[in-house]
């Protein structure tokens, strides 16, 4: 089960100046530390109307198993979080192996999503004892009630068969309705260490 680690509402210390001076200051709202068992990593408050855009920092997310892709959905509903929002994804990577022997950049189709299942943040995780993952997940104005709800993530995956990807993905919540909670998961069995950070930027 996670357990938070930090929550507080003042600024964090931690992000360099470079990252507080692009978009404004980064206000640390929660951290989750995986202990090793997690089917799932939600956060069910401090998504709210204070800021205009939220950034979830994924930091050496390791996976239990090889080739696990690692997902996520959104809940409007502040008690239950039924996590079923409609979103429409893509998705685009670059991988280069260990190796040097086989590198390539593409459009990911079987990657993309229209619906309300859990879409990929990032894929294809190895579960090597030093493999893990790291990245950003951006949200934009989850409060509002008038427009969709637009998101972009970036990532670096250690992959199975000792590949790095740089993975790209963005989209949108298909609703008018405020995001209230977010929820990642791995595809395949547990999220078995890192953290997920939320921040307010602004």
């Amino acid at each position: 089960m996670s357990g938070i680690v930090s929550q507080n509402t003042g600024r964090s210390s931690g992000i360099p100046k470079a990252v507080e001076a692009g978009g404004g200051a980064w206000t640390l709202i929660q951290t989750i530390t995986s202990d090793g068992s997690d089917a799932t990593i939600s956060f069910t408050s401090g998504i709210d109307s204070t800021y205009d855009a939220y950034c979830f920092q994924f930091v050496n997310i390791h996976a239990e198993t090889d080739d696990a892709t690692f997902k996520f959905n959104a809940s409007d509903d502040a008690s239950s979080h039924s996590y079923d929002i409609a979103k429409v994804t893509n998705f685009w990577d670059a991988y280069h192996n260990e190796g040097a022997s086989a590198q390539a950049f593409g459009y990911r189709v079987a990657e993309d999503l229209v619906g309300t299942g859990v879409a990929t943040v990032m894929r294809n995780f190895g579960n090597d004892a030093d493999a893990a993952s790291s990245g950003n997940f951006y949200l934009f104005n989850p409060s509002d009630t008038t427009f969709i709800k637009h998101f972009i993530s970036t990532g670096a995956v250690t992959s199975s068969g000792t590949y790095q990807l740089q993975t790209h993905m963005g989209g949108y919540f298909n609703t008018t309705a405020a995001i209230t909670a977010m929820q990642f998961s791995m595809s395949s069995d547990e999220i078995q260490g890192g953290t997920i950070s939320l921040y307010g930027i602004g």
